[in-house]
């Protein structure tokens, strides 16, 4: 038996990165996919067995071209991991219709897009999948600030990756999502900032607070995430569909 094959969206830095890297250690072959196709790239020379290919998230036809395109190339598409996304952090007055729109054409559309163009090519070749979504601990909870727009479009996964696990049940696909804390990426850095400079501190003091939010004390590393997200891509996680685990240092339970 060949190895299993895995398509990351996002896959240019961060979370993405880390997940595709941990699926390559765990003998997946990985296609790395974003928007920035020399990211993606960079990514798959780190990984033993993968390739790359550039995806706009936003674009259902090329969602579906590209789950094609992988099944037809390497002939299998087991795992599939929306991870994509995208944050703008300001007061819920000023979030503009562009920012609304785009917020959820990427967060919320994309894990759609993406998420209709696997389960098609898993269906129709009769592959019992995986379908792995990247929400937020901001998908379970209001009371984060400056990120109306985001919270809304994460709380929409939550929803989705329930309707998708119920609906895709019968033909073997399992549905999950990772609900990430205060992960320390790239998309972070600009979002201390963003933070410091709304509240009128420094990078440093808010990211302080976060890390006092956090029982475990420390910020979470992308890694943190891509081990939960092995998990569910494993066997282990046989009889696990429509869950959306929490991976925050307890930052938020529930």
């Amino acid at each position: 038996m060949g190895k299993k094959i895995a398509v990351v969206t996002g896959a240019g830095s961060g979370i993405g990165k880390a997940i595709a890297r941990e699926l390559g250690n765990r003998d997946f072959k990985v296609v790395a996919t974003d928007i920035d196709a020399a990211a993606a790239e960079a990514t798959s020379k780190l990984i033993a067995d993968s390739t790359y290919l550039q995806l706009d998230v936003t674009n259902p036809e090329q969602s579906h071209q590209i789950a094609e395109e992988v099944f037809t190339s390497h002939g299998g598409l087991d795992v599939w991991v929306s991870n994509a996304g995208i944050s703008k952090m300001q007061k819920y007055v000023d979030v503009s219709p562009a920012d609304l729109k785009r917020t959820f054409e990427v967060n919320t559309y994309g894990i759609f897009y993406c998420g209709q163009a696997a389960a098609k090519t898993m269906i129709k070749n009769n592959i019992k999948g995986r379908i792995i979504n990247t929400a937020s601990m901001a998908a379970k909870q209001g009371r984060v600030p400056y990120l109306s727009d985001y919270v809304a479009s994460k709380f929409a996964v939550l929803g989705l990756t329930q309707a998708m696990a119920f609906e895709l049940a019968p033909h073997g696909i399992l549905v999950n999502s990772v609900c990430p804390g205060f992960v320390a990426t790239p998309m972070q850095d600009r979002e201390l900032k963003w933070e410091a400079d709304l509240r009128g501190l420094n990078p440093e003091d808010v990211k302080q607070m976060w890390i006092n939010d956090t029982p475990l004390k420390r910020l979470e590393l992308p890694e943190d995430v891509a081990k939960v997200v092995a998990f569910l891509a494993s066997s282990d996680a046989d009889f696990l569909t429509g869950e959306s685990i929490s991976v925050n240092g307890g930052a938020f339970m529930d």
